[in-house]
């Protein structure tokens, strides 16, 4: 499937117009905000969801609990290596998975509903953004 760039990308504000000012509450807000306060990050619409980017190359993807992608519940899909993927998945499998489509390349799938580990899944964010962006960006994180 080919990604689909909205007609407008979020800059790197690290909340939402409606957010300014008060706390991220909801999971996607939440996520935005983790997200697109790393270095140059930014949000594409693909596949139906908000993709989270840098130097335009995926680092994180929403996957909505009403998709194939979210299996019921909300989850962030987490650019990460398979060594990763095992240690977390069995560690905490009530909160991570192996995601469809890129769980066997190593992607970490996170459940961010029912109170979730939110500074874990920051530092699994920040590690996936540091393997996708250049050197000089992944350096600032």
């Amino acid at each position: 499937m080919a990604a689909r760039k909205s007609s407008s990308t979020r800059k790197r504000t690290g909340e939402s117009s409606k957010s300014r000012g008060k706390r991220a509450t909801s999971p996607i807000e939440r996520l935005r905000a983790i997200c697109l306060a790393l270095p140059e990050a930014h949000e594409v619409e693909a596949w139906g969801e908000p993709t989270f980017r840098v130097k335009n190359k995926i680092f994180a993807m929403h996957a909505s609990a009403g998709t194939h992608h979210g299996g019921g519940r909300p989850a962030v899909w987490i650019l990460s290596v398979s060594s990763e993927q095992d240690f977390v998945l069995r560690a905490r499998p009530d909160r991570y998975f192996k995601p469809p489509y890129v769980g066997p390349s190593g992607w970490i799938g996170a459940w961010i509903d029912r109170n979730p580990p939110w500074a874990e899944i920051a530092e699994l964010l920040k590690d996936g953004y540091r393997r996708r962006a250049p050197k000089k960006l992944a350096a600032l994180v």
